[in-house]
């Protein structure tokens, strides 16, 4: 049985993970990489919530992707390889990808992660180039 505890984390925290997700996404995307696995429901909850309103979403995605991003639903399970990227980027997860939307932290989850390295997860859903990926060129000041 898996042992949990509870962890208040504030939304500003979720949506900063967010964003260092899509940052991520982005730059799988331009190296020609798939898209990385949206594994945590919290974060992915965050994210639903931003998808109500497409003008923030779009103006979101493209700040920390460089791009439009669509949510695309995809399942599957096993290691989440964009891990590496993270850790290279931001340093090691936070206990955040391994809450729940209860606010409930997998210890199991998270310690095997913390002794290996490695997150085994399930997932059901994934970015995906927007419609309109076209992000206008920065201008000199």
């Amino acid at each position: 049985m898996s042992r949990a505890i509870q962890s208040p984390t504030p939304p500003t925290t979720e949506l900063a993970e967010l964003g260092k997700f899509f940052a991520i996404a982005g730059r799988l995307l331009d190296s020609g990489q798939a898209a990385p696995q949206m594994f945590s429901s919290t974060i992915d909850a965050v994210w639903h919530r931003l998808l109500e309103n497409p003008e923030d979403h779009a103006a979101f995605t493209a700040h920390h992707a460089g791009r439009a991003l669509r949510h695309l639903p995809v399942k599957g399970r096993g290691v989440i390889p964009w891990v590496t990227a993270y850790e290279e980027a931001y340093g090691p997860l936070p206990q955040v990808w391994f809450t729940n939307t209860a606010g409930t932290v997998d210890v199991e989850a998270l310690a095997r992660y913390r002794e290996t390295g490695q997150v085994w997860a399930e997932w059901d859903c994934s970015p995906a180039p927007g419609d309109d990926d076209a992000v206008p060129e920065k201008t000199a000041s």
